[in-house]
């Protein structure tokens, strides 16, 4: 019987799978055979030249223009022999497709193999205290001066800046024109003169979170991705990657239904709590088929509606989940470890405790869009309801009303 999930295909079809198929194995080969399974820095270099970063990218840009569907193969075979487990980040998940779909062949050679090597870590330099959930009425301004744009504004919420070298930055270089027709996208040096970063401490103790503060920052035209106005259309490839990531979680090893059913195995349950961990566990796995199609379609491109749907999803399964574990940890629940001492040192995939995820998750229904935010997209471009009244959309920026 036909997959109803895939068009049927023919003979030639079958034929380009199955040869792309075994160039990429080809290629684990020699990568296993060459070089020493482990998550160095070498090892993935090796990785991306030999097209094993993310195989549906261009040939010679880390990728060997290959199904995307054909990663999983790279994953399992590179894991199985000790090497990296593949782990969400901001770099990975949302600057390298951006830069791998609009940006210059220049561009791609600058910024992907350390990007992937993780020799250089990304933030996103997209929220502003005025612009979350409409992130297109952004007011951080880019005035070109010579080969320079010169960039003021604050952004923020925004992960791991200060262990960042490089953000993706939207500014508006056009005020005159609707708010998301003046846009431009940058690479923002985050050691440049003007760039200041400040801490924003979590509930958690943490501060993985930032503002940023951008004073008179020169970014050289050279680092401008795609066309000036035509930054909003390629924000989409970073917002809607953005989604598949997390939607896809940062638990690496250790899901939320692990936490779950470990708290289960080591203070028992009774009969509710075990169908509990039933059901979500059929939603983790739900979630994880979700997912998988969605970054199937996300490496191809600028993904659709189900990095949406994956985004939804997660956020909330993965508040149920912890909500689960939390509860079956009874009264220890109600301590808290790790203390809330201010560390700049952890990020989203630190954590070591049920708690810590417990209180970190609560940040996924609001962190790259808003479930609220979520369900209106879901509702307008997959059931095709009517969308929300939008009184500024086709006025000049400058003219909207703003607090």
């Amino acid at each position: 019987m036909t997959d109803p999930a895939r068009p049927a295909g023919g003979v030639a079809d079958r034929g380009r799978d199955a040869h792309d198929e075994a160039r990429v194995n080809a290629r684990i080969d020699q990568l296993l055979a060459e070089h020493t399974p482990g998550d160095t820095v070498a090892f993935k270099g090796a990785m991306y030249d030999l097209g094993l970063a993310n195989v549906s990218f261009t040939d010679g840009f880390g990728g060997l223009g290959v199904a995307p569907g054909l990663q999983r193969v790279v994953t399992r075979r590179v894991v199985a022999a000790g090497g990296p487990f593949p782990t969400v980040s901001i770099g990975l998940g949302m600057g390298a497709p951006t830069v791998a779909e609009h940006g210059t062949d220049a561009q791609k050679a600058r910024w992907l193999r350390p990007l992937f090597t993780g020799e250089e870590v990304w933030c996103q330099l997209f929220s502003e205290p005025g612009a979350g959930s409409d992130v297109a009425s952004l007011s951080t301004s880019a005035v070109r001066d010579g080969d320079e744009w010169i960039v003021n504004g604050q952004k923020v919420w925004t992960s791991l800046a200060h262990e960042s070298r490089w953000g993706m930055l939207v500014a508006r270089t056009d005020p005159d024109v609707p708010k998301h027709r003046g846009l431009t996208y940058f690479i923002c040096d985050m050691h440049a003169p003007g760039v200041d970063v400040r801490p924003l401490r979590q509930m958690t103790g943490q501060a993985e979170f930032n503002e940023v503060y951008l004073t008179d920052v020169r970014i050289p035209d050279a680092h401008r991705i795609g066309d000036v106005g035509d930054g909003w259309r390629i924000s989409l490839t970073t917002l809607m990657n953005e989604r598949v990531a997390i939607g896809g979680g940062s638990f690496a090893r250790k899901s939320p239904i692990d936490w779950a059913i470990e708290c289960y195995r080591e203070r028992g349950g009774d009969g509710v709590a075990r169908d509990e961990i039933v059901r979500m566990w059929v939603l983790a796995r739900v979630l994880g088929l979700t997912v998988q199609r969605a970054g199937d379609l996300a490496r191809g491109g600028t993904p659709g509606p189900e990095g949406s749907v994956a985004k939804l999803l997660a956020a909330e399964y993965n508040k149920a989940a912890f909500s689960l574990a939390m509860n079956l940890a009874g009264p220890e629940a109600t301590l808290y470890p790790s203390g809330y001492e201010m560390d700049r040192s952890k990020d989203a995939f630190g954590y070591q405790s049920v708690q810590e995820w417990f209180l970190r998750c609560r940040a996924n229904s609001i962190e790259g869009g808003t479930s609220e935010v979520m369900r209106n997209i879901l509702g307008e471009r997959v059931l095709g309801l009517p969308g929300d009244v939008r009184v500024d959309k086709e006025i000049p920026w400058r003219e909207v009303p703003r607090s």
